[in-house]
């Protein structure tokens, strides 16, 4: 079981002052994943923290200074923006693929990424949270009961796939079968979440569940 948020908020408080100036200067940067980097540096090995648990304190941070976080441009959907994107890849586009991941803070996304040949790669276009798929689609699209992130991310990486004379594949509509859970800590922005968890393996850690609640 992870931290409750009595034991996470007496473990923040425990921290030195820089330290918690340090981790929150990351987050009102909205720099999610350095902000979990330094928790886990300073928590996972002297207070058995967890990944979990992790985010959890993360997530605290976030929730603290809600509107005050500077949040980082939401993606733009467009088929001209995203065709732009594309005109920029190093290799050719042979595909364009919609993949989902998540975060304890994002809950679930969906990555919307130009698979390249020449060389063989792939190239972020979009990353569709459940606000970028809300904008995209105007309040008034029904969807039910599909998630607006997945009806957002088809229809705008098959008109890219379309534009481009491509393929479009999508793993499926509920991320719960195709994807792994948000603990695993999976973020378009840095390869840094996974380092992370190989660095941490083999050491003993409680895990917390972080999966978000469906939107």
């Amino acid at each position: 079981m992870g931290m409750n948020e009595a034991a996470r908020t007496e473990w923040w408080k425990s921290l030195l002052t820089g330290i918690r100036d340090e981790i929150d200067g990351y987050v009102l940067q909205d720099s999610l994943l350095i902000a979990v980097k330094v928790i886990t540096e300073i928590g996972l090995v002297p207070h058995d923290i967890g990944v979990g648990s992790v985010q959890l304190i993360a997530n605290d941070r976030y929730l603290h200074y809600g509107d005050r976080v500077a949040r980082r441009p939401e993606s733009l959907l467009d088929l001209d923006s995203l065709a732009c994107r594309a005109a920029g890849c190093g290799g050719r586009v042979v595909a364009v693929e919609a993949i989902w991941n998540g975060d304890i803070v994002h809950d679930w996304f969906v990555r919307v990424l130009a698979i390249s040949a020449g060389p063989v790669g792939e190239v972020h276009m979009a990353t569709v949270h459940w606000s970028t798929a809300k904008r995209y689609l105007g309040e008034d699209d029904d969807h039910h009961p599909r998630r607006p992130a997945a009806v957002a991310a088809e229809r705008a990486g098959r008109a890219l796939a379309a534009h481009l004379s491509v393929p479009f594949r999508f793993a499926g509509p509920d991320p719960r079968r195709r994807a792994p859970a948000p603990a695993a800590l999976n973020d378009d922005r840095c390869p840094l979440a996974s380092r992370l968890l190989r660095a941490s393996s083999g050491v003993n850690r409680r895990t917390g569940s972080a999966c978000g609640p469906a939107r």
